[in-house]
């Protein structure tokens, strides 16, 4: 991997979710290794893929690149389309197979991301769970609380604190893992992100987790404050969304132009999946009465 300080700019830029930022920023780098130069890449296009423009991602990684190009690309194909979904895992697999290339961090990180977006954790696990980078480390936490096991991603968090404390990523899992453990952690959570606000640009990332904090503390007002801003940066972000219909029904107030808002960008987010199936189960017991 390359050394943290020639692309520290992109990387935390990403970590924090200001994926414009990264771009930019990476246009300014020079006189890289190949091997930085790939890694580079990989954080770029990652950032178009967050930003929604899976179609540069895919036109642009070609036949020749290298692997973790490769891999970058096969996640572009799988969210860009639920009918690439089939295929792109088929790949995946196949990749993952070979001896080759099937040890590659990145591509056993995007294997990690496909896998859980597929809720198969234990598949993710299997080839995130040997580690080798942050990034691993911090999948595998989020991985964990997925599965409600919050003492193996408080063992993973313990080793990215041993490797650095202080790595955005470390800090960021140490508050995802707060904020799963609750009670008074839910402040600890809600200081690292405020510390993020005052170092970095504020983003979508930074103020959803401030307003989750604040949620859990019961600040609903100040939580709306904060998800509004999130909004006025990415109208169509799905957690920003997600989280503003949670805040106006505990502030009373009508949450269906967020939900629609929601349904219409991002239809298979876990927060329709849930209303559409509520809203089935009522019909049938409203037709069982009848």
């Amino acid at each position: 991997m390359a050394a943290p300080e020639v692309l520290f700019g992109v990387m935390n830029n990403f970590y924090l979710g200001a994926h414009q930022a990264a771009v930019n920023i990476s246009a300014d780098l020079s006189n890289l290794s190949l091997e930085e130069a790939v890694e580079r890449d990989c954080f770029v296009f990652r950032s178009y893929i967050a930003l929604g423009a899976h179609k540069i991602v895919i036109d642009e990684i070609d036949s020749a690149a290298a692997t973790p190009l490769q891999a970058v690309k096969l996640l572009a194909l799988y969210i860009s389309s639920p009918d690439n979904k089939e295929t792109t895992i088929s790949s995946l697999r196949e990749w993952l197979a070979d001896p080759v290339v099937g040890s590659n961090p990145i591509l056993r990180l995007i294997a990690g991301i496909v896998f859980m977006h597929e809720q198969d954790y234990s598949e993710a696990l299997k080839h995130t769970s040997v580690g080798g980078t942050m990034e691993l480390h911090a999948l595998n936490v989020q991985i964990f609380l997925k599965m409600h096991r919050s003492d193996y991603a408080e063992k993973q968090l313990r080793l990215m604190q041993q490797i650095d404390e202080d790595h955005t990523l470390t800090q960021l899992a140490n508050a995802w893992l707060d904020l799963a453990v609750g009670g008074s952690k839910v402040q600890e959570a809600y200081l690292i992100f405020q510390d993020f606000s005052e170092k970095y640009q504020m983003t979508s990332l930074i103020l959803n987790g401030k307003a989750v904090c604040c949620m859990h503390m019961g600040n609903f007002d100040e939580a709306e404050l904060l998800l509004l801003e999130a909004l006025n940066k990415d109208a169509k972000d799905p957690e920003t969304l997600a989280n503003l219909v949670v805040c106006s029904l505990h502030l009373g107030r009508s949450s269906s132009r967020y939900l629609n808002q929601l349904k219409m960008s991002h239809p298979d987010h876990l927060l329709i999946k849930r209303a559409s199936s509520a809203e089935e189960s009522f019909d049938r017991a409203v037709q069982a009465i009848a």
